[in-house]
């Protein structure tokens, strides 16, 4: 299953050269359950910088639940993917399961098609690794290519 990921991903970077929104980023990060900061007084949280904000096919996908399946012990991550383009457009998402030390513990994939500009998908990025700990999903890249 992951290998078809895989093989979309790469039809998607050899085709996904028409959308003009199309791009890859692979810098920034989302995560369901940031602990809020303890401690710190509303002066110096108004000195940090704000959060940084995806932009492109990135801003298209929000992690919805991040969890363990206490049963089979994989990660999932629930995400809700919508088109922020012009055109109609095929996703390939890459998710990455982290330790609260930010320890990369395993990677799931999602991918959704034909998604209309403005649509919303729902999709699941299942982990096949087993974890027995607390974990944090983040979106690692988001491929974006016209349908």
């Amino acid at each position: 299953m992951v290998a078809l990921f895989v093989v979309i991903g790469v039809v998607g970077a050899v085709v996904g050269s028409g959308d003009d929104d199309s791009s890859s980023s692979t810098s920034s990060s989302s995560s369901v359950a940031e602990e809020p900061t303890k401690g710190k007084s509303s002066a110096s949280s108004k000195e940090a910088p704000a959060a940084e904000v995806p932009k492109g096919p990135k801003a298209d996908v929000k992690i919805t639940k991040c969890e363990v399946d206490p049963t089979t012990t994989w990660p999932a991550a629930e995400l809700l993917i919508t088109n922020g383009s012009s055109k109609a457009s095929n996703y390939l998402v890459s998710i990455e399961f982290v330790d609260s030390s930010g320890k990369r513990l395993g990677e799931a994939f999602a991918s959704t098609n034909n998604l209309a500009p403005g649509q919303a998908s729902e999709q699941t990025a299942q982990g096949l690794d087993q974890i027995t700990t607390k974990i944090k999903c983040k979106v690692t890249e988001v491929t974006r290519y016209a349908s």
